[in-house]
Order: structure tokens, then sequence, then C-alpha cells
């Protein structure tokens, strides 16, 4: 089977080059044409950070308070650095 190498990603062409070169042509190809049969039934799975549903959850009660605005470019919020610090800090990311 050709596979149409024109179609496929750098990092799908330096695979099938790869099993080409440690195999054989004929081989590598058939191995190849097997694998993307396998990714292309294998679906992705959806990751969920936990920090990040954390932070929602803590943020929804001020979802319908109309006094917090959080700009145009967020806020970075980042563990408190130093000895004896302790929580977080909150910095507004402004454009440089």
């Amino acid at each position: 089977m050709k596979i149409n190498e024109s179609e496929l990603t750098k990092g799908q062409i330096r695979k099938l080059n790869a099993l080409r070169k440690s195999i054989g042509d004929k081989l590598g190809e058939d191995v190849f044409s097997k694998w993307m049969k396998e990714q292309s039934s294998a679906k992705p799975t959806e990751t969920v950070d936990p920090v990040a549903e954390k932070l929602l959850e803590a943020l929804k009660s001020l979802e319908s308070d109309k006094s917090i605005k959080l700009g145009n470019w967020g806020y970075a919020i980042r563990r408190a650095k130093g000895h004896a610090a302790k929580g977080f800090t909150a910095t507004k990311i402004t454009k440089s």
C-alpha cells in the first residue's frame, strides 16, 4: 500500500522514515499503516485541570458582582515566595 506523504504531519513522516530505516521499506510501510489506523481509532481524552476547577469554584460567588473587573489582560495568581511567605499573590497583567 502506497502512503501519500503529502498528507502526513512532520512527526508522522519522521516515524515513517524511522520505520523504513530500521525494518525495511515494505515492512515499515505496513507497520506504519497499522499504526495510523490505531491512531485514528483512538479518541483524544479531554483532561480537566483540577486547580483550574477549584479556582472557578472559588470565584463562582463573585460572578454576579459588577464591581469586579478583570480587565483585558487579566491577572496572574502565584504562590507567595520568600521567607515566611504564606498564601497567594495576584498581579495585574499589563501590556509592556
